[in-house]
């Protein structure tokens, strides 16, 4: 009978898993920037980031505010032989006329319970940093604000909605005048709850709390918060689950006592799917039921007493204790006596199962709330079976003897890829708030450490100002006679006298050799109305084996790639001329004659240092005795990159690589290159701005981790400047970076990995992978310091390498088109990784050269086509005026 009339609160599997669903969309809806503001749950951000990791440790204080009590709590967190949490609290009232008074009012009974437990603890005299656990609805933009969006659980405490709570606190405190207290984190009571369990299994990632009131935490994927900028990484949601319904999506489940209780509740319409399933409100459901009952017949023989008539006369703690397997009929005869119905034995057992009807159906919707959580952490994870920890607290689950039970039955039923391990938080949500506020405290000190270490890479406009100085005067040295051969900054004439003009035409053969990767390009240039320049390219591979082998071997394994080019083309036969772009520093003594003065960027063949690279060319063509070519011109892919963009833009006169290596040229005039005769026109001079600082000149700028990546680095004490900026060396920076943060424990928990020791494990395209804006947080993990550290690595060498773009530009309202190679290697087209990873350092580039210097107009062109097609311009250049002198 009874099961008939309460037919609407029996909930089948069909039901809850549409329930769950229904959740599902809720929660996608909070997290989205589009739906949050109309959500009813409001998924809010804690900015809580971390579990704790163990390194924890400290003297701290918790507030603990969610009820009719409060309590505060001294969490000691010490390391001996492992970590230990000694805990002392107490537990103070919230008298009804606080709870329902001013908000002011509110924060300073909580000021006076704080400054009373201090003075029995004997610590008022210390700035104990404090985690507040207010478990209420809040939004929050950092980790010690939160501006309460609207009081739940029977709090009414005016002036209080739309402010934040931390800075009523301060003001409460700062009032009295009698102590101090830092208050780091405010965090809800969910979250609490997980960080408490968190503590004891690294794998708990949802907090869920079951009593006065009912809400649920867990660990979200950074990519679906749209309300909080970044992508990497994962978040802890406060849900605000009791919200659940207040849209209208419950409706059809809701029965006339849910409604009744509502209407007489303190928020009508508000956190319904609190009211349906919390501590609060089961008691008072339950005597609704039986109110009803007992005035159709159905009970205590129609007999309704003043007792039962009473709002809140019928307890939650009753139904636990109703619901008591071998007292519970005693407990129902001996509790309705109290209310004075004088039960029949048939009485008893009707009023059970009202209990456990209304109590199954509230651990049933919180199964199917909390199965949506785990669908969701399953489909984030990408796993077809989660195994997961859920952190719960609260004085329903702990107190009613079949709650927990039924509540674990029915979420692994609903969900049952799921395997779920329900870890009692033993300590309340305090401990937890202490838990947060020692994380809290750990990362705030590892980032002031961090902001030390890193300071260095940040360099002030005044060094910036003494680095363009430094550089002009080494320009200088490299330019003139006198002082070129101890010039560590090469300045290096290229013989290339003029940029494209339009006449060149004809078929040109271009190699171009710079890193790992080798280009052969054929470029059909026409000229006329419609210039139009046509290229077909291949890329070969260098194995590390040749690089490092010996000269003969490599040059055999260029013309070999020519071969198969020339092979592929169909043009074996023809004698075309060709334009080499050999990135590498080289004395040149004619157009089409380099001596390699030094390998870098990791190659080492042997017997070329010193050697003509043109010469070596042709002797490994003649070796090979298949085809015969006509070597024009060997240039640097900087003067390649610059000549591709002049042919764009005859005002383009500055090339500028930015790849694995790093180096510029621009046209110099012929009066000021004393190693090259004559003084009429121009020349394009090679710097060679790599070896900048080899002679000490930037030792005041240079880091310990500078050093220590030259030091173990191919040619220790050889291209310095280049070693701190370039994409060979970035990564490598950034990994004996994070060596050191490890070593000081503020990474990976102090554990070095063998792959972390291995060097160059650490690429500079994953730079541009962790790359992200905001790279500063409070409760953050590695990933945040690694952004860190790579944010500072490229400040460093965007500042340093803009300076060095300038030094060329001679003062006065000047207009420089730069040609800009930005590629991840100096030949080919960038790739998408370089592509991102240098969006941000283009811009901080960018805006470095205009703000050192304001006088100069700067338009940088990005090379699309590489250095390749510059050698081809080159040798079209050098053909023209070959022909005219002829």
């Amino acid at each position: 009978q009874i099961d008939k009339y309460l037919y609407a609160m029996r909930l089948s599997d069909e039901t809850l898993i549409d329930i769950m669903a229904r959740f599902r969309r809720e929660m996608k809806n909070g997290l989205s920037r589009d739906f949050n503001p109309t959500a009813a749950v409001k998924m809010l951000p804690t900015f809580v980031r971390s579990i704790p990791d163990g390194s924890e440790k400290g003297d701290f204080i918790a507030l603990d505010l969610g009820g009719s009590y409060f309590r505060i709590l001294r969490v000691k967190v010490s390391h001996e032989k492992k970590q230990t949490v000694q805990m002392e609290s107490e537990i103070y009232n919230t008298p009804e006329d606080i709870m329902h008074g001013s908000g002011t009012r509110l924060f300073d009974h909580v000021a006076e319970c704080l400054g009373d437990f201090m003075e029995k603890q004997q610590i008022k005299d210390k700035k104990l940093p404090v985690g507040f656990t207010f478990s209420f609805p809040c939004r929050q933009s950092k980790l010690d604000e939160g501006i309460l969006i609207t009081w739940t659980k029977r709090f009414k405490a005016s002036g209080v909605e739309g402010a934040d709570v931390v800075r009523l606190l301060n003001r409460a405190i700062k009032k009295r005048g009698d102590y101090d207290a830092d208050i780091m984190a405010v965090v809800n009571d969910t979250v609490g709850t997980m960080m408490t369990c968190g503590f004891d299994d690294q794998r708990c990632e949802v907090g869920l709390i079951i009593g006065t009131g009912t809400n649920a935490c867990y660990m979200e994927e950074m990519r679906h918060i749209d309300l909080v900028e970044g992508d990497e990484g994962r978040m802890c949601i406060n849900t605000e689950w009791g919200a659940f319904g207040d849209d209208g999506s419950l409706e059809d489940i809701r029965t006339e006592f849910d409604r009744e209780i509502d209407r007489g509740s303190l928020n009508p319409g508000k956190q319904l799917f609190e009211k349906m399933v919390s501590g609060l409100y089961m008691g008072e459901l339950v005597r609704l039921i039986l109110v009803k009952m007992a005035k159709e017949g159905l009970l205590f023989e129609g007999r309704i007493t003043p007792e039962l008539l009473t709002k809140g006369k019928f307890e939650t703690k009753h139904v636990s204790a109703i619901e008591k397997s071998k007292e519970g009929l005693n407990k129902a005869k001996e509790i309705l006596t109290r209310l004075g119905v004088e039960p029949s034995h048939e009485d008893c057992i009707a009023v059970q199962h009202v209990c456990t009807i209304v109590s199954f159906r509230s651990a049933n919707l919180v199964a199917s709330t909390l199965g949506a959580i785990l669908n969701q952490l399953r489909d984030n994870k990408g796993v077809g079976r989660l195994r997961t920890t859920v952190g719960v607290d609260g004085s329903l689950y702990k107190m009613h003897p079949q709650y927990a039970r039924r509540l674990h039955k029915t979420t692994r039923r609903l969900v049952p890829d799921s395997e779920v391990r329900f870890l009692l938080s033993e300590s309340g949500s305090g401990k937890g708030a202490a838990m947060v506020t020692a994380v809290a405290y750990r990362l705030s000190e590892q980032h002031r450490l961090i902001d030390e270490t890193l300071a260095e890479f940040k360099l002030t406009h005044e060094q910036l100002l003494q680095v363009k100085k430094r550089m002009r005067a080494e320009m200088e040295a490299g330019l003139k006679k006198k002082t070129h051969e101890t010039a560590k900054v090469k300045m290096l004439p290229t013989f290339v006298r003029s940029t494209p003009d339009g006449s060149e035409n004809g078929d040109f053969l271009a190699l171009d050799l710079g890193g790992t990767n080798f280009r052969v390009l054929l470029v059909k240039i026409r000229s006329g109305k419609r210039r139009t320049v046509e290229m077909h390219n291949k890329i070969y591979a260098i194995p590390i084996e040749v690089m490092q082998g010996t000269g003969e071997e490599l040059f055999d394994h260029i013309v070999t790639c020519i071969s198969d080019f020339l092979d592929y083309m169909g043009i074996k036969g023809a004698r075309l001329p060709l334009g080499f772009t050999f990135s590498f520093p080289c004395k040149q003594t004619s157009l089409d004659a380099g001596i390699l003065l030094n390998w870098t960027k990791g190659f080492k063949a042997t017997d070329c240092e010193g050697e003509d690279v043109v010469y070596l060319l042709r002797e490994g063509i003649k070796r090979r005795e298949e085809f015969d070519l006509d070597v024009v011109a060997v240039v640097n892919d900087t003067v390649g990159t610059m000549m591709t963009c002049a042919y764009e833009d005859p005002n383009c006169e500055i090339g500028l690589i930015v790849g694995t290596g790093s180096n510029a040229c621009y046209m110099e005039e012929m009066r000021n290159i004393e190693m090259v005769d004559g003084e009429q026109g121009r020349m394009c001079v090679n710097t060679e701005w790599g070896a900048f600082g080899d002679n000490g000149c930037l030792d005041d700028i240079r880091t310990i981790y500078d050093k220590a990546v030259d030091d173990y680095s191919l040619n220790a004490g050889k291209q310095r400047y280049e070693k701190m900026i370039s994409g060979m060396y970035l990564g490598e920076i950034v990994r004996n970076i994070l060596i050191d943060f490890t070593k000081r424990g503020f990474l990976f928990r102090g554990q070095i990995s063998e792959t972390l020791k291995t060097r160059h494990i650490f690429e500079t395209k994953f730079l541009s992978q962790i790359e992200r804006d905001s790279w500063r947080a409070l409760l953050g993990s590695p990933e945040i310091i690694l952004v860190s550290v790579r944010a500072c690595a490229f400040f460093k060498s965007t500042l340093v390498s803009s300076i060095l773009v300038l030094s060329p530009v001679k003062r006065g309202a000047l207009q420089r088109p730069v040609a800009v190679l930005h590629s991840a290697d100096a030949v080919g087209p960038p790739s998408p990784t370089a592509i991102v990873s240098f969006r941000s350092f283009s811009r901080i580039m960018h805006q470095t050269v205009k703000d050192l210097a304001p006088n100069c107009d700067v338009t940088f062109l990005l090379s699309e086509d590489g250095s390749g097609k510059g050698a081809a311009l080159i040798t079209a250049v050098g053909c023209r005026l070959r022909d005219a002198e002829q």
